[in-house]
């Protein structure tokens, strides 16, 4: 049976927020261990992502909780819609309430900039994906939302593909080794993207038969150079401060894909809020 999406970082998220020991709610007395419900509402426009994740928060609290989704993750959230009815104990909604809503809202506003960008490119042929830039910790549900959002998978981690940058182009110069020198040591089968920034490196990764050259930094018109210079066979992927409303102008220079790391590291938290319903809270 497969983990429920986000276990780990929900059961960190709920140690931090010591989910267990919430001395509020503890005033209420027996009030708050009968049956309640609660809903989370869109307070914008936004693509929803992570109600999987609210739904692992409430479990985590009470197995026997459940969480009815009023809205399919990718869809498209208008102001007022419900997004989803959480059914547990009045103390488990309380004590999940800020977890749930921390993930629900962060991950929606990734999936919202990373639609934002796909719908930008439609019809180019260029996809879009994201960086390493992640949240520490949060990667893999970061990664989750820009799918959500319609955008592709990227290296997760350093193990997933040699990704040449700046820093081992410097390096390389120390060692008086050539680029195809030290590709040739790679690990048979993984993915080689070389970065980069200068006619002359560019030059020498396409001697090293690299076919897979990331134009970082660089402007629309230098990248359908570069296009043009490399051919077909060899994918030429845009990065280096982009964003969603730039994002075309490097589609239409013929980028294949497009990486921003904005998508992660600087999207907002879409408006979402959560009200309990249906419990009568009586002070002992």
């Amino acid at each position: 049976m497969a983990e429920p999406l986000g276990l780990e970082e929900v059961r960190r998220a709920l140690a931090e927020d010591a989910a267990g020991r919430d001395v509020t709610t503890r005033l209420l007395g027996a009030a708050a261990a009968g049956p309640a419900a609660g809903r989370f509402v869109a307070g914008g426009e936004f693509v929803v992502a992570g109600l999987p994740v609210v739904a692992t928060v409430l479990r985590e609290l009470e197995p026997g909780a459940c969480l009815d989704a009023g809205a399919a993750e990718g869809s498209r959230a208008r102001s007022g819609d419900v997004l989803a009815v959480a059914a547990a104990s009045g103390q488990t909604l309380l004590a999940g309430e800020r977890v749930a809503l921390n993930f629900l809202q962060h991950l929606s506003g990734i999936a919202t900039v990373t639609r934002r960008a796909v719908d930008a490119v439609a019809g180019t042929g260029a996809r879009i994906t994201h960086t390493r830039k992640t949240t520490p910790g949060l990667r893999a549900l970061e990664r989750y939302a820009v799918r959500v959002g319609g955008g592709v998978e990227n290296r997760a981690s350093l193990a997933d593909a040699v990704l040449w940058k700046d820093n081992h182009w410097a390096l390389l110069g120390h060692a008086g080794r050539t680029l195809r020198d030290v590709l040739s040591a790679a690990p048979p089968g993984l993915p080689i993207v070389v970065e980069v920034e200068t006619e002359a490196q560019l030059e020498e990764a396409l001697a090293a038969g690299v076919t897979h050259i990331l134009a970082d930094n660089q402007s629309p018109e230098r990248v359908a150079a570069w296009v043009r210079r490399a051919g077909p066979g060899v994918t030429i992927q845009a990065s280096g401060g982009i964003v969603a409303e730039t994002a075309a102008a490097y589609a239409r220079a013929g980028a294949q894909l497009i990486s921003i790391g904005a998508l992660t590291h600087s999207a907002s938290a879409a408006s979402i809020s959560f009200a309990i319903q249906g419990l009568e809270i009586r002070l002992p």
